[in-house]
């Protein structure tokens, strides 16, 4: 693995994790460094922190909290 794949990957540490968890990045990154791309698309995926991800939990928390109001306004 290439010294600047090695420094993204120290650099941030929801990627360190994700390599940790899956190991066989490991030889991928080796073979072909532009796949840091595609382990980070994976990572979000897993990790729900993709854009459509963050919207759905907004989202459910504004539902949340309209629930809530209607709960209080009927007390």
């Amino acid at each position: 693995m290439n010294l600047s794949t090695q420094f993204k990957i120290k650099n941030n540490p929801l990627l360190q994790k994700y390599i940790r968890e899956n190991s066989y990045w490991y030889k991928y990154l080796n073979r072909n460094p532009n796949l840091l791309t595609e382990m980070e698309k994976e990572m979000k995926e897993k990790y729900k922190l993709t854009t459509s991800d963050k919207i759905n939990n907004i989202s459910e928390k504004l539902d949340l909290i309209r629930t809530f109001m209607n709960v209080m306004k009927k007390v």
